[in-house]
């Protein structure tokens, strides 16, 4: 066991967690970038293709995620696809515009405009625009735990 590997890794890892609430870290991908650097230190001797074919598809789950969260919210709370794609471009938006905490209020205020668009009455829109926080906020804890679950298949692995 490499324990400049393991700093190193241990970093990305720490790195990739905080992704997960901070959208300029790439969350899971820095986790896999950790293995791979790990794997380097140690020839990937415990670390095989399968593992990491696993661990790209966990990768991909935590982008599926992202991006499908935000939906649902929208579309549970009683929005209409005005209020999905106002939630969307809301999120792109909202970064530039309000820096990191555009990452929460650029998706509400883009459903909340989306559903006005749609002639929707203030309240509905509104109780959509709160349903891309719910949508978030389970999307974190969704991603969280994924990554949680790459990083303990890891040690798992490596032990």
């Amino acid at each position: 066991m490499s324990i400049p590997g393991l700093i190193v890794a241990g970093i990305f890892f720490a790195a990739g967690m905080l992704g997960t609430f901070l959208p300029v870290l790439p969350g899971a991908p820095l986790i896999l970038i950790g293995m791979l650097i790990y794997g380097f230190f140690e020839q990937f001797a415990n670390l095989t293709w399968q593992f990491f074919l696993g661990q790209f598809i966990l990768v991909l789950l935590v982008f599926g995620v992202d991006y499908l969260a935000g939906i649902w919210g929208v579309k549970r709370f009683g929005g209409s696809k005005h209020g999905i794609y106002g939630s969307l471009i809301g999120a792109v938006l909202g970064i530039f515009v309000l820096g990191p905490l555009g990452i929460i209020l650029g998706p509400f205020l883009g459903a909340v405009v989306g559903e006005l668009i749609a002639y929707k009455k203030a309240d509905q829109a509104v109780r959509a625009g709160i349903g891309t926080l719910v949508g978030f906020l389970g999307g974190s804890l969704l991603k969280l735990s994924v990554q949680l679950l790459m990083i303990v298949w890891f040690f798992y692995v490596i032990s």
